[in-house]
């Protein structure tokens, strides 16, 4: 698959100013415009962010009700129950806000619902056999109960305050909790914490508590130090894929050290049976802890992954680590199932030209992974998907979408199809009757034709600036090195070169010779790059534009410079 190329118009002027003001290369000062980073301290906050930067909480909508409900049950010692959710932002947010709360003189239990029997979010089975299992007054909802109106009104029946922590879209009307702290509830000067998810938003909650209690003086606040639980919050944060801009980039660059040095016995362990690298970065959170950690969550239950983080010792933690591993292979068997048989459905009947969106279901597919398939799926196709599983009279299914398709929007021009949908402009859910997936399908590629253009239907790749090839050195990448962690929001530098040739012959790598080496020059400085799954794609001839992503090769005791191949593109 062939990208559109979006190259950045280049700002020499300004990146030179502005190189000059930060001492940094003007590249970086490029990629800093790039990212909409100009202003003078907005520039240094980015490249220097530190804790001390962080808003105060109670700028939070709701945060000082939330906060003084709280203290208020703490005082009579009345029971509170933290509800979660099960993917990993859901869980490490539980484990902090149980933490927290147990360490400073709360009565507190935690509780996450199953996915399979409870489904997702404060549903009215999952708040019942809760409060079965932990009778209490005050219920405290985190990553989930924005939406949950009819919920939320039925537990004020039964005279259990809720207390919702979420950052999740809000509906209308909004449900009657005592404190509904939603970021997406904030005026539009309040930017800089817009993009926290539910583990930011549970380390905020925190440090209201510790900042109320230390001013009346209760016992236990003043003394206790909320940074070791910036693992946690680096976690929750990097998994649930927000914006790595504003606070979060604060809580992750903190939140990154202290899990590349933690003692945390289950995030020891977690990390031990990932095989993880002593110092991690985002894609090591994202690809090796994140999914290990979902895996219970998205087969059945995620307890196992609670257990884990709130395990005081590796006694305790070792053999959930080992069983959360194993689930994530299950998992990962049970997705390249569902996506082979999916990919060969697709292709069998594809038809680029009419096809501008997929559906596919089938009984039985594993509603945990849908999510995941779609995604893979996408990838290979570049079209909004939904992938629909499940059994009985209802399906349940997810769906994942491309820049100028809003999910959200066409499943409300589908409400006659769904027995109910929601989420966002890029990924969203619904539940539907087998027998109205095609009409489903129909009707959503009809939406798409009017809505999308050919072009759209070709993955975009955005690319920083050109870069000649004798300008890539160690330092550079060194100061280049400064704008991570990346991640959404923030994405990883890229760059092209023009005008390149083979300075040798390339060379097939792996077990089934599935990558490429590959020797480039632009006639005075020669480098290696490296094509990760080019091995079956058309090869670079003649003079040739090469996008790629610099990094460092560390080899037999060298460090050298070296291009991964994104796309190349014969020269003009």
């Amino acid at each position: 698959m062939k990208f559109r190329w979006s190259i950045a118009p280049a700002q020499p002027l300004l990146a030179s100013q502005m190189a000059v003001v930060h001492h940094i290369s003007p590249l970086l000062a490029q990629c800093l415009l790039n990212r909409g980073l100009s202003g003078e301290d907005a520039v240094g906050n980015f490249l220097g962010p530190k804790l001390k930067h962080l808003a105060d909480p109670f700028l939070l909508p709701n945060m000082a009700s939330a906060v003084e409900r709280l203290l208020t049950a703490r005082e009579a010692g009345d029971a509170v129950v933290v509800f979660g959710d099960y993917d990993v932002d859901g869980v490490t947010s539980t484990a902090l806000l149980v933490e927290v709360l147990r360490a400073l003189g709360w009565m507190v239990e935690a509780y996450l619902p199953h996915r399979l029997e409870e489904g997702y979010g404060l549903s009215r089975d999952g708040a019942e056999n809760c409060l079965a299992k932990y009778p209490a007054k005050l219920l405290l909802a985190v990553d989930c109960g924005s939406t949950a109106t009819e919920t939320i009104a039925w537990l004020r029946t039964r005279n259990v305050d809720v207390i919702v922590l979420d950052h999740h879209q809000v509906s209308s009307p909004a449900p009657e909790a005592v404190a509904l702290v939603n970021p997406q509830l904030a005026g539009e000067k309040e930017v800089s914490f817009r993009d926290l998810c539910s583990v930011g938003l549970a380390f905020k909650l925190a440090h209201a508590l510790l900042k109320r209690g230390r001013e009346l003086g209760l016992p236990g606040m003043a003394d206790f130090d909320l940074r070791p639980l910036l693992d946690l919050v680096a976690l929750g944060t990097i998994a649930d894929v927000v914006s790595l801009t504003g606070e979060n980039r604060i809580l992750v660059t903190a939140g990154l050290e202290r899990l590349s040095t933690t003692t945390r016995a289950g995030l020891v362990a977690l990390k031990r049976v990932a095989q993880s690298p002593d110092k991690l970065n985002t894609m090591d959170v994202g690809y090796q802890l994140a999914p290990r950690l979902n895996a219970s969550g998205r087969l059945e239950n995620a307890l196992e992954s609670l257990q884990l983080v709130l395990a005081r010792t590796l006694a305790e933690a070792d053999p959930l680590a080992r069983n959360l591993d194993y689930h994530n292979q299950e998992r990962q068997k049970i997705e390249r199932s569902i996506t082979t048989s999916v990919i060969g459905a697709v292709k069998a009947r594809f038809n680029p030209d009419t096809d501008y969106v997929i559906v596919e279901g089938q009984l039985l597919w594993h509603i945990g992974v849908v999510g995941i398939v779609a995604s893979r799926v996408l990838q290979q196709f570049y079209r909004p998907t939904f992938i629909l599983g499940g059994e009985g009279n209802y399906w349940r299914g997810s769906g994942r979408s491309i820049p100028g398709f809003d999910l959200a929007a066409a499943l409300r021009e589908c409400d006659d199809l769904l027995v109910r949908h929601g989420g966002h402009a890029m990924a969203a859910g619904v539940t539907i009757q087998p027998q109205n997936v095609e009409a489903f399908r129909k009707r959503l590629n009809d939406l798409a034709r009017r809505t999308l253009k050919p072009a759209d239907l070709r993955p975009q790749l955005v690319l920083d600036a050109e870069v000649a090839l004798r300008d890539l050195t160690l330092d550079l990448l060194a100061d280049l090195d400064r704008i991570r962690p990346t991640g959404q929001g923030n994405p990883p530098l890229q760059f092209w070169s023009r005008q390149l040739a083979h300075f040798r012959p390339g060379q097939r790598m792996g077990a089934e010779k599935q990558h490429v080496k590959l020797w480039v020059t632009d006639g005075r400085v020669s480098l290696e790059a490296v094509w990760w799954g080019g091995g079956d794609k058309a090869q670079p001839e003649g003079k040739f534009d090469l996008a790629f992503a610099p990094q460092v090769n560390e080899f037999g005791g060298r460090r050298t410079v070296q291009l991964k191949v994104l796309d190349w593109r014969p020269s003009a």
